[in-house]
C-alpha cells in the first residue's frame, strides 16, 4: 500500500484488523455499544501504533521520543500522516508483526476516522495517547533486568502504559451516557486501579518473557525485602524467596482487582454491553493470576496462560449475571478464592499526572542503588 493513499476511507477497517493486533480486545470490544465500539476501536489502534513506534523502531531514544511527537501532530492535524509513515517504514524492526506494519501503513485512515468522532470522545482519545507516549517513552528508555526500584515506580509505569486507558474510557462512558456520569465521581476513583489490576496480571505472567527483551518491571524494593536481587534471575530455578516477592505482587494485583469489580458495578445495569466489556476482562485477569498464584516457579507466559474453556466460562457466567451486582460478587470470590490480600495505602485518585509534564523516572543506576538501601519504605505502592 502506498502511504500516500493510506487514507482512503474505510470505516470497517478498524474492525477487521482488531483481531490481529488483540485477541482480548477482540472478545471484548463488541460487547459496546456501537458509538463507543467504534472509539474505543480507534482508540487501542492508536495505542498500538504508539507501542509499536517506542517498541519496534530502530532508532536512538531521541529520534524515537521525536517520532512519537509527530504521531501525535498527526493526530492533531499539525503534520500529515503520510510524512510520518515514510519516515516510520524504513525504521521498523524485522520482528515487527505484519498486523503491526499495516497499522503504521495506515495511521492516516485511523486517525481520519477518529476526527469524526464527537469533540469529547476526540479529546479523550487524543489525551490519553499524548500521555502515553511521553510516559512510556521514559520508562522504556530507561528498562533493564533489574526491575523499577519502586513500588511507586511500578504504579508510574502502569499508570503511562495502562491507568491513562482507564481514564479515558471513563471519559468515554460518561460522556455516552447521563445515568454512568452520575456515577462518575465513584467511576473516577477507580478507574486507574481498575487499569493497574490488569495490567499488573500481564506483567507477572509475561516477567520472563520481558526479561529476554532486556526489561523487567517488578521492583526491586518488594524483592529486597526476601533478599533477591532481580539482576541475577534465571527462568526455572528453584527459588522460594523469589516466589515470595511474586505472592506479595499477587496481592497487590488482586486487590488492584477487586477495585476493577467495583468499578464494573458502578455502572448502570441496564449497560449490559459496557458491563460485559469489564466483566470479561476482569474475570480472565482474575483467573490469570490465580494460576500464577498456583504455579510457583513458573518459566514461561505459556504455563500460566489459561485455558480456551476458562475464557468460555468465563463470558458465559458473567453474561448470564451481568444485572446481578450479588451475584457477580460471588462469582468473583470464586474466582479469587486463595489469592493473597494486600493494603493499598491511601486513596487512589483519577490521576496525579500533569498531562504536559510526566513525571521523571531515575536513572538505572541510581535506582538499583536506592532499592538496595536497608530501610525501603513501600512508597505510593496504592498508585493514583
Amino acid at each position: 500500500m502506498d502511504p500516500a493513499n493510506s487514507s482512503t476511507y474505510d470505516e470497517a477497517y478498524p474492525a477487521r484488523i482488531l483481531p490481529h493486533v488483540s485477541r482480548t480486545f477482540a472478545l471484548t470490544i463488541p460487547q459496546l455499544p456501537p458509538a463507543l465500539r467504534v472509539a474505543v476501536t480507534n482508540a487501542y489502534l492508536l495505542c498500538r501504533i504508539a507501542d509499536t513506534i517506542e517498541d519496534q523502531t530502530i532508532s536512538s531514544a531521541a529520534a524515537r521520543l521525536d517520532l512519537l511527537h509527530r504521531f501525535v501532530a498527526v493526530m492533531g492535524g499539525r503534520e500529515q500522516a503520510g510524512e510520518l509513515i515514510q519516515d516510520l517504514l524504513p525504521l521498523l524492526s524485522q520482528h515487527t508483526l505484519p498486523a503491526e506494519r499495516e497499522l503504521i501503513l495506515n495511521i492516516g485512515l485511523i486517525v481520519k476516522l477518529t476526527a469524526k468522532l464527537d469533540a469529547p470522545q476526540r479529546a479523550a482519545i487524543e489525551r490519553c495517547v499524548a500521555v502515553m507516549c511521553d510516559g512510556m517513552h521514559q520508562f522504556q528508555c530507561t528498562a533493564s533486568v533489574a526491575g523499577v526500584a519502586r513500588m511507586s515506580d511500578l504504579d508510574d509505569y502502569c499508570y503511562y502504559v495502562a491507568g491513562v486507558v482507564g481514564e479515558m474510557l471513563t471519559q468515554l462512558f460518561c460522556a455516552h451516557s447521563a445515568a454512568i456520569e452520575r456515577e462518575g465521581g465513584g467511576l473516577k476513583r477507580l478507574c486507574v486501579s481498575f487499569a493497574q489490576g490488569l495490567q499488573m496480571t500481564n506483567i507477572l505472567k509475561d516477567v520472563w518473557e520481558d526479561r529476554e527483551r532486556g526489561a523487567c518491571w517488578l521492583p526491586q524494593e518488594v524483592f529486597s525485602r526476601h533478599g533477591v536481587d532481580l539482576r541475577t534471575l534465571r527462568p526455572g530455578q528453584t527459588n522460594p524467596a523469589f516466589d515470595a516477592g511474586m505472592r506479595e505482587l499477587v496481592g497487590v494485583a488482586h486487590m488492584h482487582l477487586r477495585n476493577a469489580l467495583a468499578f464494573t458495578l458502578l455502572i448502570p445495569r441496564a449497560e449490559v454491553g459496557i458491563r460485559r466489556f469489564c466483566l470479561w476482562a476482569l474475570g480472565m485477569a482474575v483467573l490469570t493470576l490465580r494460576k500464577i498464584a498456583q504455579t510457583p516457579g513458573f518459566s514461561s507466559g505459556a504455563q500460566v496462560k489459561i485455558s480456551h474453556a476458562a475464557v468460555g466460562m468465563t463470558q458465559l457466567l458473567s453474561s448470564a449475571a451481568v444485572r446481578q451486582d450479588w451475584w457477580l460478587r460471588q462469582l468473583f470470590d470464586m474466582a479469587a478464592r486463595g489469592l493473597p490480600r494486600a493494603t493499598l495505602s491511601g486513596a487512589y485518585p483519577a490521576s496525579r499526572r500533569a498531562v504536559d509534564a510526566p513525571r521523571a523516572v531515575p536513572e538505572p543506576d541510581s535506582r538499583i542503588a536506592s532499592a538496595m538501601q536497608p530501610d525501603l519504605r513501600r512508597e505510593g505502592s496504592s498508585g493514583r
